[in-house]
């Protein structure tokens, strides 16, 4: 029977001390890029897999890391996750997450759960502010994504407030001049973007007429379409909550006989991989969701380090997007 390498073998292999090969295993300490590279061809050659419940006991860590989001059906979301997973692995941690569903009744019970068996949380959630110490109270480093974090704790989000002027904008120019926006009020992104909305228009002596939506999903954009394209005052250009909306509320629109982008313009945010392969493909904003998990991840790993100088609000700026979903009114 073949004997079972240990971390003395990779230790000799790679010409290092047993300490190095810990520390570069357990993610206690970097390197330079010839010493990792040396441990990981002797991990790689000798085929070591060092024992989690061993590891554990020894370093009181678990070597993995959870990620909460709000909805894995959402591909923001899902890219928010991809990208959280790649740094993960880099770290040679593993990644849990839970989805809440879009239910906050369900986040304290999910988060506290996930919590004991990782050793740090990225978490996305709808509590009120008031609320926050509660997932800080359970006592792992805790980056907040999508949303400012209490003081003194990092977190990560999109500048939402530009993104929805930066959409305001392309459709004055375009020539729009009568807007809708469906909004979704229970989300803390909304009331940015209202008010980066509000502010552009304003500019332009403009204004939008709000629709709501009862969850930022596709079934919700083709349910509200019809109080939005069959009223006497049609608007010209309507601004959806995220692309998900957009993309039902496309669909409906094709339903109903209303031609985009002829007869009207419609925006997305998040730039979702499906706007791209939809007719008319979306106009949208990028909110960069794989960068969001990926930086969102090096804040957490910085926190688990003990580095408390991690903390504030890193602000990811949007990119526009223009497609077929959109066009000059003449």
């Amino acid at each position: 029977m073949k004997k079972r390498p240990t971390i003395r073998d990779v230790a000799a292999l790679a010409g290092v001390s047993i300490a190095t090969v810990s520390k570069y295993i357990n993610a206690a300490q970097r390197f330079t890029p010839a010493v990792e590279r040396k441990i990981r061809a002797a991990i790689d050659e000798l085929e070591y897999h060092s024992n989690p419940l061993a590891r554990s006991m020894i370093t009181g860590k678990t070597g993995s890391v959870g990620v909460v989001i709000l909805d894995i059906g959402n591909p923001h979301f899902t890219n928010i996750v991809k990208g959280a997973n790649r740094v993960a692995l880099e770290h040679g941690y593993n990644l849990l997450f839970v989805d809440t569903e879009e239910s906050q009744a369900r986040e304290d019970e999910l988060v506290a759960a996930l919590s004991r068996r990782v050793d740090g949380l990225i978490v996305s959630t709808r509590m009120p502010d008031e609320q926050l110490p509660r997932v800080l109270e359970l006592g792992k480093p805790v980056v907040f994504s999508g949303r400012p974090a209490p003081k003194g704790h990092p977190s990560i989000g999109i500048d939402a407030y530009t993104a929805a002027f930066m959409l305001g904008e392309l459709l004055v120019k375009q020539g729009h001049r009568k807007f809708a926006y469906i909004g979704f009020a229970p989300a803390r992104p909304d009331m940015e973007r209202t008010r980066g909305l509000t502010d552009c228009l304003k500019a332009h002596k403009l204004a939008f007429k709000r629709h709501e939506i009862r969850a930022p999903v596709v079934a919700e954009g083709e349910r509200v379409c019809a109080s939005v394209v069959l009223r006497k005052d049609r608007p010209d250009a309507v601004v959806c909550y995220n692309d998900m909306v957009a993309i039902g509320f496309l669909g409906a629109c094709r339903a109903l006989g209303v031609a985009v982008p002829e007869d009207l313009s419609v925006v997305g945010i998040d730039n979702i991989p499906f706007g791209r392969f939809i007719n008319p493909a979306l106009t949208t904003v990028d909110t960069q969701s794989e960068y969001l998990g990926e930086e969102g991840m090096r804040l957490l790993f910085r926190r688990i380090a003990g580095d408390t100088a991690a903390a504030g609000h890193l602000t990811v700026e949007p990119r526009l997007v223009v497609r077929e979903s959109t066009r000059i009114r003449r």
